[in-house]
């Protein structure tokens, strides 16, 4: 694909999402139905019971995509302003994935003059979020820098009746997670017996190593720029503290060795071929910083030669994108079907085994005739499910619906109908 700077701008002229009205408005009837005076009746019913508003509005079915703008993909603080063409994104990959709508917040809460005042101030947000949060059904946040993105997340989910979700957290780790499954079963070593490294303790490393323990995996070492997290050193962060181990290794290299994992939400090209070569025979190397991973692909190639491995980037001009695209959607889809007022963690370990079981299936010939130039068959090239496999509409969504249903934090629904009627869904949009 030829993409050029002009052909983007192109694209994003006059952004990239609009209104689209659910009703029609042509008429005298209508208009009198539609506002004054009959919306009256509706804002009185909604006064009475608060709950109508998920019946009489849009709320339901309408996510709002929240950042600050402090950590724009891998650009950093960029600011609120320039998050814009990213929130409208994500909202166009709610639209097109799971028919859910999505809607831009970005607060420019902690700017002055589009200049950073200092570190995202956690309370600020969650104040601003609360107080936008009766039109939203769900609340994505977005691109806010850790540490305040814990806080902040952990803060709101309590605090609302709404789902909350953090997808630079959550969205990174649940496709991880299922690229690790998928490894786990080509490789036959069940996670409880892996040894992970995670290079970079932020938002995603963290979450990653959340979800990987939950999943059963029970030796991981996290790494951040100053090496080895361990419990001998100081001035940690909560979030490090959890997960910080012994260890007599004090670098990602060391670390490494004898590993079958490697999981990098850091920067470029900071492990080594001969990093690589000192894992464990047939390793599984996620290699996820953009735009260039922690090791190019191609090193790891030539390196490996004839030797069976895994290798996943955050890029989709490689085999395994790790692309986040393949969980929120679907993710907020099966939570707001069922009422569901949280995402926990078994709703995202649900999605991760539903993605993870889609790529183990035969593939449609429409999403193979979208990638031509790769041969889309379980193992090592094609452990990850592409984004344009519409099964994901109904295998994610029904597996996040049931887990709410099962974990018992949603109501309970008739799931053999539910399912049904996501495949009628899938079928008509």
């Amino acid at each position: 694909m030829a993409i050029t700077r002009e052909s983007i701008l192109k694209y994003h002229a006059s952004g990239k999402i609009g209104v689209n009205v659910t009703k029609t408005l042509e008429t005298v009837e209508e208009l009198c139905l539609a506002y004054t005076p009959g919306v009256a009746v509706a804002v009185k019913e909604i006064a009475d019971n608060p709950e109508l508003a998920n019946s009489l509005t849009a709320k339901k079915k309408l996510v709002g995509v929240v950042t600050d703008g402090t950590a724009i993909l891998g650009l950093g603080d960029l600011g609120a302003s320039a998050s814009i063409p990213v929130m409208e994104g994500k909202a166009v990959l709610f639209k097109a994935f799971a028919d859910v709508d999505g809607w831009p917040v970005p607060l420019n809460c902690c700017r002055i003059d589009g200049k950073s005042e200092g570190p995202t101030d956690p309370q600020r947000i969650i104040d601003m979020v609360c107080a936008l949060a009766p039109m939203y059904g769900g609340i994505n946040l977005e691109d806010i820098a850790a540490p305040a993105c814990f806080e902040i997340e952990d803060k709101l989910d309590a605090m609302l009746d709404i789902p909350v979700f953090h997808d630079d957290q959550w969205g990174t780790a649940v496709i991880t997670l299922a690229g690790v499954m998928n490894y786990s079963k080509l490789r036959d070593v069940p996670l409880s017996a892996m040894k992970v490294v995670i290079n970079g303790a932020g938002a995603a490393g963290i979450r990653i190593a959340e979800m990987l323990k939950t999943a059963g995996v029970e030796s991981l070492v996290i790494c951040d720029s100053k090496g080895v997290i361990t419990t001998a050193r100081a001035g940690l962060t909560k979030q490090k503290q959890d997960h910080a181990v012994e260890s007599s290794a004090s670098t990602v290299s060391e670390a490494l060795q004898g590993a079958h994992v490697f999981v990098g939400v850091s920067v470029a090209n900071c492990i080594t071929a001969d990093d690589v070569l000192s894992m464990a025979d047939y390793p599984a190397i996620f290699a996820m910083a953009n735009p260039d991973p922690e090791i190019d692909p191609a090193v790891v190639r030539d390196a490996m030669g004839d030797r069976p491995y895994i290798m996943a980037t955050g890029r989709s001009d490689y085999p395994n994108q790790v692309n986040n695209v393949l969980g929120f959607p679907f993710l907020f889809r099966g939570a707001l079907d069922v009422g569901k007022t949280t995402i926990n963690l078994p709703m995202k370990v649900a999605a991760a085994e539903a993605l993870a079981h889609t790529a183990q299936l035969a593939v449609p010939e429409d999403v193979k005739a979208m990638y031509p130039d790769e041969r889309l068959e379980f193992g090592p090239d094609y452990i990850i499910p592409k984004p344009f496999d519409r099964r994901l509409f109904v295998e994610v969504s029904y597996a996040v619906a049931k887990a709410a249903v099962v974990s018992g934090v949603a109501k309970d629904i008739d799931l053999e109908k539910y399912r049904a009627d996501l495949e009628q869904r899938n079928i008509d949009r």
